[in-house]
């Protein structure tokens, strides 16, 4: 083993010990700045003397002929000995390298308790538990925190300090340990506005992890926006704090005649637009960090939309599934007699989410109408014959086809005869498999909590209508296989290894790891669609922005509900009746307004219409620049 020398300088083989020795002792996840840039900077590009160090004990080498020229004639020991270590330190160097780039890509598996993020234009490491940095060390060559070893000394330091400790104490007294089962990933940004955007948002909300996450991606998409313009800090930081949050307890009683409590949820983001809208979902994983993620893409949804309108969203953490349909009556009765407050025509519009389809919207609005004293058709989603549009349920997973089929006839090819792989056994998933089936497509898949169901021969109408009866029987897909011998269900799997040209996510936020965008690239897919909202995570993005794949953002693709909420208003005022084919036709136009509306903003920022981002960006772009006006207009309020 090389021994260091006096001063400054290690070997790579006492560095790769120490990385070790550091990776045993610390548990952090660490998200890497970029392509190339990293905490570290390259040995001997900010420190002049670096390369001048000698290493005691190095081996040297003899040159050889094919190194000097055959002609050169014998030279000095000690000009073969200078040569000999030069080249021994040159040697040195680049195997630093190699560790400095080793590291890199082993930092995110090895480490679990740690972030990077900018602090006063420096990349830090900082613990994800109390939100502080190592103790800071003086200045050194590197131009950061330390060097490798230092700043894994100083993180070590940090953790066994009595801050640390505290923090760590609080966080296992609490209820509900995020921190300790799902790290927040957060990826720095260039720009030192960005960053302190989502330093600020970290501060004030370190818990919540998908609204945070959801944040990094609006931030990083408006990382040029922001650039131009820094009035946009400004509004983004105003836009980032919901105007209302209501957290509420909801007491209802079972069949047993026992009583149980759940938590109510409804979070107003922003009125600048209009009048909220935005989804009520019943699932058990419910809480303030989702209900503020799904306010929060709602908002941007709605901006896109050509119809103006606020977001919302919100909630219960209770589980509709194996309850009867007194339970859930009457639950849905204690809900509203919470919520109705803060609902109405110019306040609050919901709509149906994940758990909550027409039962449970016609037990909320019945509840609603009792409370208020008069009907008012401020819900959407309910049955025709009482209110709203004939194609509601259909909306928002025809809206996800149509939206394909635009970025298809940009690239001059269309659905018929291209495999399709879909996500989700919901009525988004199953209308996108009837629409798929009308445009000629073969979709294969359709997933659950369980596992996914997979037919090689394809879905049709007699098919789709089986797999309805199974979701309303409450039975399981694996039934379908029984009844199709060339169908199989996968146990504790996901469809993304399946063959396809199309996928279509339409299940819940985070379906997609890194893991399952890798399958996805391998098994062909080429475009993305996504029918929930942030289908994909971090790591996920990355994999198939790299690898070239198009995403259809939720926000653009998904804004199917929205119109046709709008129509059901509309709908309902001018007392008009629509006909499915009349209600397609103005979904179909509402979404190339959206596309369209989501490119232009994309290239007007210089992003080029075939890049992977373009449609993510722009969706993003066009939709906050939309709210912007509205409340730069309205001021500070």
């Amino acid at each position: 083993m090389l021994l260091p020398t006096i001063g400054v300088g290690m070997n790579s083989a006492l560095d790769d010990m120490n990385l070790i020795q550091q990776a045993q002792r610390h548990h952090l996840v660490v998200r890497e700045i970029g392509e190339e840039i990293d905490l570290e900077i390259g040995p001997g590009e900010d420190d002049p003397s670096f390369g001048n160090t000698t290493l005691i004990g190095a081996p040297l080498r003899e040159s050889s002929a094919e190194e000097h020229g055959e002609s050169k004639q014998m030279v000095t020991v000690s000009q073969l000995s200078n040569d000999a270590q030069d080249m021994s330190q040159n040697q040195q160097v680049k195997r630093k390298k190699k560790v400095v780039k080793r590291w890199r890509e082993e930092w995110a598996d090895t480490y679990k308790w740690a972030y990077v993020d900018v602090k006063d234009g420096t990349p830090r490491i900082f613990c994800s538990v109390c939100r502080e940095f190592g103790r800071k060390h003086r200045r050194n060559p590197y131009g950061n925190e330390g060097s490798r070893n230092m700043q894994m000394s100083a993180l070590e330091e940090h953790n066994n300090s009595l801050l640390h400790k505290e923090a760590l104490r609080l966080q296992s007294a609490s209820k509900d340990k995020i921190m300790a089962d799902k790290p927040v990933y957060v990826k720095a940004v260039m720009s030192k506005t960005a960053g302190s955007i989502l330093e600020a948002t970290l501060k004030r909300d370190p818990h919540e992890v998908e609204f945070i996450q959801a944040v990094q991606e609006v931030v990083q998409a408006l990382e040029r926006v922001i650039g131009k313009n820094s009035h946009y800090v400004n509004i983004m930081e105003r836009l980032l704090e919901p105007e209302r949050m209501i957290i509420f307890r909801v007491p209802w009683v079972d069949d047993r005649g026992e009583t149980h409590v759940n938590r109510g949820f409804r979070v107003q983001f922003n009125q600048s637009m209009g009048p909220c809208r935005g989804g009520i979902r019943f699932h058990p994983s419910m809480n303030l960090s989702i209900t503020k993620f799904l306010g929060f893409e709602q908002t941007l949804k709605n901006a896109l939309s050509p119809y103006k309108l606020g977001g919302a969203a919100g909630g219960s953490d209770f589980d509709p599934k194996g309850k009867s349909d007194n339970e859930i009556m009457r639950f849905c009765q204690s809900f509203m007699c919470e919520m109705y407050h803060y609902l109405g025509p110019d306040k609050d519009l919901p709509s149906e989410e994940m758990g909550v389809g027409t039962r449970e919207m016609g037990y909320l609005f019945g509840q609603y109408r009792r409370l208020v004293g008069h009907f008012q058709g401020t819900f959407t989603g309910p049955r025709i014959f009482w209110s709203g549009s004939s194609l509601r349920p259909e909306a928002t997973g025809y809206g996800l086809v149509f939206f394909a089929q635009l970025m298809l006839a940009d690239m001059n090819k269309e659905l018929k005869g291209l495999r399709c792989v879909v996500s989700g056994s919901g009525k988004i998933a199953l209308h996108v498999l009837e629409k798929l089936i009308a445009y000629g497509a073969l979709p294969i898949s359709v997933s659950d909590s369980r596992g996914y169901l997979v037919d090689e021969d394809g879905f049709d109408y007699m098919k789709v209508q089986f797999l309805r009866d199974i979701k309303a029987q409450h039975r399981s897909l694996r039934d379908y296989s029984k009844t199709y011998a060339r169908s199989k269900y996968y146990d504790e799997a996901k469809p993304w290894t399946e063959r396809c040209d199309l996928a279509f996510a339409c299940a819940t936020q985070n379906e997609i790891d890194q893991s399952d965008a890798m399958n996805l690239v391998n098994s062909g897919c080429r475009i993305l669609i996504e029918g929930s909202n942030m289908p994909c995570n971090t790591d996920a993005v990355q994999v198939l922005r790299k690898a070239n794949v198009l995403v259809a953002p939720a926000m653009a693709a998904g804004a199917g509900g929205v119109v046709a909420g709008e129509l059901e208003l509309n709908h309902e005022c001018s007392l008009m009746n629509w006909s499915p084919e009349d209600f397609e036709s103005k979904l179909q136009e509402a979404m190339k307004q959206t596309y369209q509306r989501a490119i232009k903003a994309a290239t007007d920022f210089g992003y080029q219409k075939e890049s992977p981002e373009a449609l993510v960006h722009g969706a993003v772009i066009s939709a906050f620049l939309t709210i912007a006006q509205a409340m730069t207009d309205q001021g500070c309020v």
